[in-house]
């Protein structure tokens, strides 16, 4: 298994650490990621993507996490206290994540995993 905390909300912090996911699942490998404070706004909205992010980088990266929701090995879910302390939206946190997790639980949940945090 592979695990990564996303925490940069930089377009390409958060591209390569959904690539490493998908890239992981799509091969079989269990790939787990925990969404934390910066990377949590830009990944629940598109609208501030396409503001980031132009042309076709912005749609590689919407459909990257499209992907990553859609395999099913591949599982991201939003960190409680990102999602407490930012106010996130439970309806695009349903429609783009798996749900929302402590650390510790993460932590817990991938032991053993090959972690990495971006």
């Amino acid at each position: 298994m592979i695990a990564a905390i996303l925490e940069s909300g930089r377009p390409e912090r958060l591209y390569t650490g959904l690539s490493l996911l998908v890239s992981a699942a799509a091969d079989g490998r269990p790939a787990r990621g925990l969404v934390s404070f910066g990377a949590l706004g830009p990944l629940l909205d598109d609208e501030l993507l396409a503001r980031e992010v132009t042309g076709t980088f912005a749609r590689s990266l919407v459909e990257l996490r499209h992907t990553a929701h859609e395999l099913e090995d591949c599982r991201l879910w939003a960190c409680a206290a990102a999602v407490e302390l930012t106010g996130a939206g439970a309806a695009a946190i349903e429609a783009r994540l798996d749900g929302v997790m402590s650390t510790p639980r993460f932590l817990r949940e991938v032991e053993g995993a090959q972690l990495v945090v971006v």
